[in-house]
């Protein structure tokens, strides 16, 4: 299955050519570290590109302060994390082995240069993408977490990182690990935890915290005006961020949860074209969202945009959940939908402490060896099925209909039928959940059948309905009874993607009458840009 990059292992290094480092020269400066010289800590910010002339340079353990893995930087070889692109920080400490001389190069200048210099450009992000695979896969990073299988809080920072792509190591309280590094930062061993480097314990964890200790919500500033906003950060929204880029346009992208939206729940997409082993939503996105940031489009997460008014002069104010203001000449709405709770007693009790609505390799963890409990019959819910698969002692899928065949894709209904991991029961559903602080079991009911059945297991997925996320535009669009926008010929306006609004624009699965498919909302989402161009400029 496709990923984030290539396998830093496997590639075969291509070294800047010439002409780019003569490039580097003209617009950086040179500098020197001494032997043992501490250059960037977890947390500073990737405010420069650094490209080495002569010496070596190693990744360091933020927590023991020796070597991490066996490779170092040399000549022609340059210190730079993907993070450069969106002006985060460096999740990994750096440190030069001997007297270095080096050329740096500011943030700004570099990105000028890769967008004049594709094929350095080129070579970079490749780099760029396979290191931070290679931090994912081998489950390392500065952010370390103590007592996810403990703490409910814990555990949604983890799935926060997780579906963003950000390398974290997670290690349960009593472990070596887990002792080693509580030691290190001298706090408690028998306690939950979140650390970023040897230095920051945060307190009362949330995902907002972690990602501005990350540098993800990121250098907006008050009342700064773009050329369009765009609100959600799913395939439709990500694609508009990639083509307003590249159409020179200042973009603003904000997503209140994680890049990739519903997309991103979603363990591997076989039917997108250009995928034919497939790739998961979240890696699919995470893609876009790198190819949006090279031509310049911005990222600022996890905000909601709680209000949105039309000033006198026709730009748009929009109000996220922090109090914090954007301006905007053109606004798109790609907020998607959501899984709909289920109606039942304690459901919300425990979601993220057995109830979730992502089936990706972070869940997958939680049901190794159990039952696991599936609900849904669209594609996400079969997807999400096969993959557990893999991990858990047997999956259930509960779909309240009695065929998939409306649903859900022909290729992927035949494979589950053919699983013997799986079990698919019709017109099942399940009516009491049982546990205490976390999920130990449930009952199901059965159309036809007076008896019902409890059923232990831990883990229960629930992929199914479609809520629109568009309370924020009552009163500004039109919607239809089901909170959908309506857009196109019944609001008069003027293309598929307009609005009862001028200026506002809606694209993907929270548009009435969309293809739920990933494709399309791509597809919407790099159509309605020329939209947009032509009103901003009309």
């Amino acid at each position: 299955m496709e990923s984030i990059g290539r396998d830093l292992n496997e590639m075969q290094r291509v070294p800047l050519a010439p002409n780019h480092v003569q490039a580097l020269r003209a617009a950086g400066a040179p500098a020197r570290y001494p032997a043992g010289w501490t250059i960037v800590q977890p947390g500073d910010p990737v405010d420069r590109f650094v490209y080495v002339d002569d010496g070596e340079i190693e990744v360091v353990d933020a927590y023991t302060g020796g070597r991490y893995g066996s490779s170092t930087l040399g000549p022609t070889q340059f210190m730079a994390e993907i993070s450069f692109l969106s002006g985060g920080v460096w999740t990994m400490p750096m440190r030069a082995v001997r007297d270095t001389q080096v050329t740096e190069v500011p943030r700004d200048a570099m990105l000028r240069l890769m967008a004049e210099m594709p094929e350095m450009s080129d070579i970079i992000i490749t780099v760029l993408s396979a290191r931070r695979r290679r931090q994912l896969d081998n489950r390392d990073g500065a952010l370390v977490l103590i007592g996810e299988e403990e703490s409910r809080d814990i555990r949604c920072i983890a799935e926060f990182a997780s579906r963003n792509r950000l390398p974290f190591a997670s290690h349960p309280i009593g472990s070596a690990e887990a002792d080693r590094i509580a030691a290190s930062c001298a706090i408690p061993s028998d306690r939950p935890a979140v650390i970023f480097g040897r230095d920051r314990v945060i307190d009362d964890p949330t995902p907002h915290k972690v990602a501005e200790l990350l540098g993800l919500n990121r250098d907006v500033r008050e009342c700064e005006a773009f050329d369009v906003l765009i609100v959600g950060g799913g395939p439709a929204g990500v694609a508009a961020g990639v083509y307003a880029g590249a159409e020179g346009l200042k973009a603003l992208v904000v997503e209140d949860i994680a890049i990739g939206g519903q997309a991103g729940t979603s363990s591997r997409i076989e039917n997108y074209m250009g995928f034919p082993t497939g790739i998961s939503g979240a890696d699919l996105v995470w893609r876009g969202e790198v190819q949006a940031m090279k031509f310049g489009t911005r990222f600022v997460m996890p905000r909601r945009v709680d209000q949105l008014h039309r000033l006198d002069d026709g730009q748009f104010c929009a109000t996220f959940d922090n109090g914090h203001q954007v301006r905007a000449g053109a606004v798109i709405v790609a907020t998607g939908v959501q899984y709909r709770r289920l109606p039942i007693a304690r459901f919300a009790e425990f979601e993220g402490a057995g109830i979730y609505y992502a089936a990706t390799d972070h869940e997958a963890r939680y049901c190794q060896g159990a039952e696991a409990i599936v609900i849904g019959g669209g594609n996400s819910a079969g997807q999400a099925a096969m993959y557990l698969s893999r991990t858990a002692a047997h999956v259930r899928l509960l779909v309240r209909g009695h065929t998939l065949a409306t649903s859900m894709s022909h290729y992927l209904s035949s494979r589950l039928e053919a699983d013997p991991a799986i079990s698919i029961e019709y017109g099942a559903q399940v009516v009491a959940l049982h546990g205490s602080g976390t999920l130990d079991a449930v009952t199901i009911r059965r159309e036809g059948m007076a008896e019902e059945e409890t059923v232990p297991t831990c883990v229960m997925f629930v992929m199914v309905g479609a809520a629109p996320n568009t309370d924020w535009l009552t009163g500004l669009v039109a919607l239809d009874d089901k909170g959908f926008v309506i857009t196109g010929d019944p609001v008069e306006g003027g293309s598929p993607y307009a609005t009862s609004c001028p200026g506002i624009f809606a694209v993907g699965d929270v548009r009435a009458g969309s293809v739920k498919r990933v494709a399309s909302s791509v597809g919407e989402g790099s159509v309605v840009i020329s939209r947009v161009w032509d009103y901003l400029n009309g």
